[in-house]
Formats: C-alpha cells, sequence, structure tokens
C-alpha cells in the first residue's frame, strides 16, 4: 500500500517534476557551462574558464555601477515598501463602513502590469507638463527633471516603487487579523495605551509577515528589470544612472550578444540573493514569532 501510494504520489507531481528539469534546472546548469564560455548564442561556445568571471570584477566598470545601483534601489524600496504597506494594512483593518472597497481600491495598483504603470509615471514626472512638477510649482517649491537627472533618476524610481505596495498589504492584513483579540484585552486591563499595544502586540504577532515580506522584497529588489527599461528605453537613464543589474544582463545577453559573459552575470546575481537571503535568515530570522499550536 505504501509503494502503491508513493508511485501515486510522483504520477501526479510528474507534470511539476518535468516542468522544473526542463525549463528550471536544465537552463541553469546550461547557463552555469555557458558562463565559462565565449558563447554569443549562435554556434558553438568557446571555453574560456574563468576569463567572464575575471572580467567582471577587474574590467568592467558597468558591472560596479550596476550593482551599486541595485544596492541602493534595495537599500531605500524595500524598507519604504515595507513600512507604506504595513502602516496601510494597519489602517485598512479597521472596522469602518465600506472598508471592503478601500482595500480594493488600494489592492488594485500592484495587480496593473508593470509597463503599464510605467509609462503612466512617464507621464507623471514628464519635466515639462508631468502632475508631478505641477504640484510642486502649485505650492511653490522647486521642480526636477526627474528621471532625465541623474541625481533623481533612482529616487524616482524608489518612488514608482510603492504603487505597489497594495501586494504586501494584503498579506499583513490576513496577519493582522490572525491576532487574538483576547491579548489586546489583556494589555487594555494593565493599562496599555494604543502605542503600547502597537509596538509590544502587533509588531511581535505579526512578525513572520514582515519577515516573508522582507525576503520577497529583497528577492524582488534585486531582479528589477521592466520599470528600468521602460523608463531609460533599455538604455539605462542619463548616465547609466537606472543601469540595474538584471538590465545590464540584459543588455549583454540579448544587445551585445554576449549569452556566455551574461551567463556570469547572472551566477553573480543567483550567489548574491543567496547570501543576502541567508543573512536574513541568520541574524533577523531569529527575531521572528511563530505561533505553535499545543
Amino acid at each position: 500500500m505504501k509503494s502503491s501510494n508513493t508511485r501515486l504520489l510522483y504520477l501526479f507531481i510528474s507534470p511539476w517534476l518535468i516542468g522544473f528539469f526542463i525549463f528550471v534546472a536544465g537552463p541553469m546548469l546550461a547557463s552555469l557551462y555557458f558562463s565559462f564560455t565565449e558563447f554569443s548564442g549562435f554556434g558553438s561556445p568557446e571555453w574560456v574558464g574563468l576569463k567572464n568571471y575575471v572580467t567582471l570584477f577587474t574590467d568592467d566598470p558597468l558591472f560596479w555601477k550596476s550593482l551599486w545601483t541595485t544596492f541602493f534601489y534595495t537599500i531605500f524600496s524595500v524598507p519604504l515598501g515595507l513600512i507604506a504597506g504595513y502602516l496601510l494594512a494597519v489602517l485598512l483593518n479597521s472596522k469602518v463602513k465600506y472598508m471592503p472597497l478601500f482595500r480594493t481600491i488600494f489592492y488594485l495598483p500592484s495587480i496593473v502590469p508593470a509597463v503599464a504603470s510605467s509609462l503612466l509615471f512617464i507621464l507623471i514626472f514628464q519635466p515639462q507638463y508631468g502632475i508631478a512638477n505641477a504640484i510642486l510649482e502649485f505650492f511653490g517649491l522647486p521642480t526636477s527633471k526627474w528621471l532625465y537627472s541623474e541625481m533623481m533618476a533612482k529616487p524616482t524610481l524608489i518612488i514608482m516603487s510603492l504603487w505597489g505596495v497594495g501586494g504586501g498589504m494584503i498579506i499583513y492584513l490576513a496577519g493582522l487579523q490572525d491576532i487574538p483579540q483576547s491579548l489586546y484585552e489583556a494589555a487594555e486591563l494593565d493599562g496599555a495605551g494604543p502605542l503600547q499595544k502597537f509596538f509590544k502586540i502587533t509588531i511581535p504577532m505579526t512578525s513572520n509577515v514582515i519577515f516573508f515580506n522582507l525576503i520577497m522584497g529583497i528577492i524582488g529588489s534585486f531582479q528589477i528589470f521592466t520599470q528600468a527599461y521602460i523608463v531609460s528605453d533599455g538604455k539605462g537613464g542619463p548616465n547609466n544612472a537606472t543601469l540595474f543589474y538584471v538590465l545590464y544582463l540584459y543588455q549583454n545577453a540579448f544587445q551585445y550578444f554576449k549569452m556566455g559573459y551574461a551567463s556570469a552575470l547572472a551566477w553573480i546575481l543567483f550567489i548574491i540573493t543567496v547570501v543576502f537571503t541567508f543573512l536574513v535568515f541568520r541574524y533577523i530570522g531569529r527575531m521572528v514569532y511563530y505561533e505553535v499550536d499545543d
């Protein structure tokens, strides 16, 4: 019976296993091999050993530029997204009239296609007739070139990233609604105020969903591509100000046809992502509270 159930199990998961080995594991192993070759995507790859990796670290300033741009984006966009999504979820966890409608309104932007939202923000941040500068002028504040300025291009993309906090908001909202109300009632009996309840009950009891969104946010920020490609027409913005790592990888693979070099870039990104994820689990994961059922 046990053997029969095992065969049945593998039968049901076989479509996923086949897809994984053909479309995930296979291409990953192929890219690992290509990273040690000179390969244009056509013809046969030529083995060059560690040449691609040596060039990356010693003779490619755009590699370091794209890496710094991606780190800068991650350092600011991930915490801002976590805070904005969490505070929005706390507000939408209130019991007021039409709350389902408000939740839907704040969630909808997160499911708008990235291309459409990027085109929208190009219009919003257009220096001559965009609404962003119009608002600044209305309040008598200095205007900006936004995406067309080397200094403001990255902060503008960080602002754009807040458009999609609705996805994390939904996860936070589920965690907030799972907090036992008895904890708040006990805290009130002990004289705890709103801030004490928020920092002593709400945040600790939802630390698991905060941690999940942190991990997903870090991984997603390292892979930012669509917004940077659309707003810069695939060129990386003024003086490569928005040349994110994956955009640079794309340029090498599909514009310069350096598939071997792009594969090396991809594996460096994979290692960086694994290292950062490990560090977050190692030093932040221990602070997460998980409820254990008796």
